[in-house]
Order: structure tokens, then sequence, then C-alpha cells
């Protein structure tokens, strides 16, 4: 794993993606710090970062495409799936090349508040707080790109199905407050993420018999429900959505400058879910 690291690492910074990720987060959070946070007055370092998410859509795109396409693409992943290197230590090896460029303009603002408490009021506890769940907003980006990249050996294909994913992820909560809140309307939903796990399994075991089975009771149970206490379904795809927000996570510690521990954990499970299905479907292309 190691070795996969230091490679990758080296690869980004042989090239200019590296830099150029590392000048995008500088630059843009630096803009709104120098704005908010210096011209203005304004004491929370927080604000800038939940001001600069949005620099995640271009950011991780790039940082993220070349990952697992280019070797599909040039079949230097043969050379690695054949190694003794297990396919979970390559995939890991890898992204933490990537959480490695993000960390280092992280590092860089870290000196941010204590610019600001140079020069007055500070609220150093909320600015780091916020500051780590930037970067672990990254490291789920990263993942969603660590991810699609291994879905097609097409750079362009990845760079955009990454970009459409994070922006999904950051305009999570306006797309659920369009979903109804009626039970046929969450029975419909659920029905869909039947469907959709459906796919995943299939994905992962490609064995249509136990993706089929599992759709099915999935299906079949909500159906029962839905049929026996229609109201458990009020509202209740939309309350459950609305969970997975990454965005609300955030502004709990950016706005409100809450501690949210749960948060924290939907941040880590994200990033364990989405690293271990990419190790399973690049492990189900090993044997291929």
């Amino acid at each position: 794993m190691i070795a996969v690291y230091k490679r990758e690492l080296g690869a980004y910074f042989h090239s200019m993606t590296g830099y150029i990720c590392c000048a995008f987060l500088v630059c843009c959070v630096g803009i709104y710090f120098m704005a908010a946070n210096l011209f203005s007055g304004y004491p929370s370092f927080a604000y800038a970062l939940n001001s600069s998410l949005f620099i995640f859509m271009l950011t991780t795109p790039i940082l993220t495409m070349r990952s697992m396409a280019e070797d599909r693409r040039s079949k230097t992943d043969q050379l690695l799936l054949t190694s003794p290197v297990s396919v979970t230590k390559m995939v890991l090896g890898k992204y933490f090349a990537m959480l490695a460029v993000l960390a280092l303009p992280c590092l860089l603002f870290c000196l941010c508040p204590l610019i600001i408490k140079l020069n007055g009021t500070a609220t150093l506890a909320v600015d780091y707080a916020t500051l780590l769940m930037f970067f672990l907003l990254g490291s789920v980006c990263i993942a969603v790109g660590l991810l699609v990249s291994s879905l097609t050996e097409s750079q362009v294909i990845a760079a955009i199905g990454t970009f459409g994913a994070v922006l999904l992820l950051l305009l999570w909560n306006s797309l659920v407050s369009y979903i109804p809140s009626s039970a046929a309307a969450s029975l419909v939903g659920f029905l869909l993420l039947d469907l959709l796990l459906g796919v995943v399994i299939h994905a992962l075991t490609g064995n249509y018999l136990v993706s089929g089975i599992v759709t099915a009771v999935a299906a079949a149970g909500e159906v029962i429900v839905y049929l026996v206490q229609r109201s458990h379904f009020d509202n209740l795809l939309p309350t459950l959505l609305d969970k997975f927000s990454v965005t609300e996570v955030f502004s709990n510690f950016a706005s409100y400058h809450l501690f949210d521990f749960t948060g924290l954990i939907l941040y880590l499970s994200l990033d364990f879910l989405l690293v271990f299905i990419t190790v399973q479907l690049i492990q189900r292309r090993r044997y291929c």
C-alpha cells in the first residue's frame, strides 16, 4: 500500500494536477477569508469554509478522474491486479494519496484562525472543528470520485460523472424538499431504491438470482406494510433522505456552532462504504 501511495502522490505533483487542486482550494477559500474575515471583520473562519463548499465540484473531478480510469485505459491495472498487493491496499493507497493532496491546503488553512486571533476575537474551537469537517466532506467527495473513476476507462466520463455526483451531494437538501410527502410517493420512492439496491448487488456479485430475490423481498415487505399501515409512509422518504444530507452536517458546525457527532460518523461511514464498494467492483473484475 505504501508503494502505491508514494507512486500516486508523486504522480500528482510530477504533473500539474496536484498543484491545480491545491491552488483552486487556497484561492477560493482565501478570497472568502480576505473578504469576510480580514476586510469585513467577521470573527469566524468557518464562514469562509462554508461559502467555499462549491469548490469541491471543480477540484474533485480533476483530482479523481485518472485515479482508476487511466490505469484501466492503459491496461496498467492488469499489473496491479496480478501483483502481490491486495486490491484493498491498492485502492487505499490511491485514496490516501488523494487525501494527502487535500490535506496540504487544509494545513495551510489552519493558520487563518490564528491570523484572526492576532487581530481580535476568534472562535478557534469552532473554526478548527469546521476545518476538520471540511476535510472530511472533501474525503467523501474524493471517495465518490474514486468510485465513479473505477466504473469507466474514460477520464472525461469519470470527471463529468464525479461533477454530477458531487453536485447532487451539495444540492441534496434542495432536491429532497421537492419530493412529495404523501404515503404513495414514499412507497414509489422506496420501490425505486429497491431497484437501485438490486443493481448494486448485481454489480458486486454478478448474480441475477441473489439481486432479484433481495429486491423482491424488500419490495414485497414495503408493499405489505403500506397496505396494512399506510400512515407509516407519510413523509417517510423525505425524512429518511434528509438524514443523509452532508451539507446540513457541515452547517451544524459552521453556522450553528454545534459539534454534530452523528454527522462525523456519517462522513466516516460514507467514506468506508464508498471505498468498500470500489474495492468490491475491482475485485470482481480481477477474477473475470
